[in-house]
């Protein structure tokens, strides 16, 4: 699959919302953001993933 053949809308719903209401129809990367959103979204996952992790091993040592 080609670049062009997958930007091209597959149906008129989806070319409503890409020429209309400017829907996205590609997914987004943290690479392509700004470095300082970029490094508070790896910010956001870090700190979610050891809170996680924190209050599994809290849950058990209680």
């Amino acid at each position: 699959m080609d670049e062009e053949d997958r930007k091209k809308p597959f149906n008129d719903a989806m070319e409503h919302l890409t020429k209309i209401d400017g829907y996205p129809t590609e997914h987004s990367s943290l690479n392509k953001l700004p470095k300082p959103i970029r490094y508070l979204g790896y910010f956001f996952i870090g700190f979610t993933l050891v809170a996680f992790i924190m209050a599994l091993i809290g849950n058990f040592l209680l």
